[in-house]
């Protein structure tokens, strides 16, 4: 299979990687970056230092970007295509793209800001995609993952979500092998939705864990979190099994613990007392949660849908809430039964 992966940052240069090596029949891969200083640097090391410094480039991944703005030649013959730049960049590359003939995937996970002057909340990719390139055979690649695991051939499982099998047929022959399984799902709507919310999620989680609050609080917001989720999934329309799936409880799990979390350590360092703006540019990389967890909240009240922790994170975010002023709201709510 001819494999053309768009965007060079951590998570698209891993699968790339993945791909790349992948036993028996070798598959064509083609990683294109939009910044042709950054290809000429990976063609000079063979490892993408920007992102992900000491790991080697497999000698059959092949670079593109520095020759052409727009890899024409390679996404002319692709039998898969990957979307792997953030959120806020889909729909202009679904708009390229539109018309391919051959199944197209994103990575990225979140809700696009809502658009000055439409009136319209953020969209999931789905939602993107059925506006500004109705005719594309599209999907999502999700779950629990970390970029430097995945290019390193460490364990991991993902979820290849759509409603064509011809997607995920193809995304499970690009990436699934003996470190990657690839796990096959017709609800992308569910997908999408957790790859979004545990993201805003973790900081919640991240400013737990930044304040000393326990194992126990961890829990409780890991917990309750899900059940936000997966409230807000079925009013969008997906099903109540996939958040218990990789993309839902995996994904929220791996996101709201690991060290290797970017949304977690946004909540960890506006514990500590950072403003929101240092949080982020400490980072170095995209915190998809801190640009999401408005739109979820919005999207939540639009469908009357109760998501106190989000809520919180929101407060935090734009500095209606001190940390330890959101943890008190949260513990100081009336008493409910369990549901979700």
């Amino acid at each position: 299979m001819n494999i053309v992966v768009l965007g060079a940052g951590a998570w698209g240069t891993a699968l790339a990687i993945a791909a790349a090596r992948l036993p028996g029949d070798p598959h064509k891969v083609t990683l294109w970056a939009r910044d042709a200083a950054q290809v000429a640097a990976m063609r000079a090391a063979r490892q993408n230092t920007r992102y992900l410094p000491g790991i080697a480039l497999p000698a059959a991944l092949l670079l593109a970007g520095d020759e052409s703005p727009w890899p024409a030649a390679a996404l002319a013959d692709a039998g898969l295509v990957v979307v792997a730049t953030p959120m806020a960049g889909l729909r202009g590359m679904l708009e390229r793209l539109s018309g391919h003939p051959s199944p197209v995937a994103w990575l990225c996970k979140g809700f696009e800001a809502p658009r000055e002057g439409d009136g319209a909340p953020g969209l999931l990719g789905h939602e993107i995609q059925a506006a500004v390139a109705p005719g594309l055979k599209t999907g999502v690649l999700s779950g629990p993952s970390f970029a430097q695991e995945v290019a390193r051939g460490q364990p991991t499982a993902l979820v290849a979500a759509s409603a064509h099998a011809e997607v995920r047929e193809a995304l499970v022959t690009a990436f699934h092998g003996p470190s990657l399984r690839i796990y096959a799902n017709d609800d992308a709507v569910g997908v999408e939705v957790g790859g979004a919310v545990k993201n805003v999620l973790a900081i919640a989680t991240g400013l737990c864990d930044g304040l000393a609050l326990g194992l126990n609080a961890r829990a409780a917001l890991i917990t309750r979190g899900l059940a936000e989720m997966t409230r807000l999934g079925l009013a969008l329309g997906a099903r109540a099994d996939t958040f218990m799936g990789l993309s839902g409880l995996g994904d929220l799990v791996l996101t709201a613990t690991g060290d290797l979390s970017r949304n977690r350590k946004v909540g960890q360092l506006l514990a500590q007392g950072l403003s929101l703006q240092q949080a982020v540019d400490s980072l170095g990389h995209v915190a998809e949660g801190v640009y999401s967890a408005r739109t979820v909240v919005q999207r939540a009240r639009l469908l009357g849908i109760d998501m106190p922790i989000s809520e919180g994170v929101v407060a935090l975010l734009d500095g209606r809430l001190q940390p330890a002023q959101a943890v008190a709201a949260l513990m100081g709510r009336d008493p409910k039964e369990e549901t979700l």
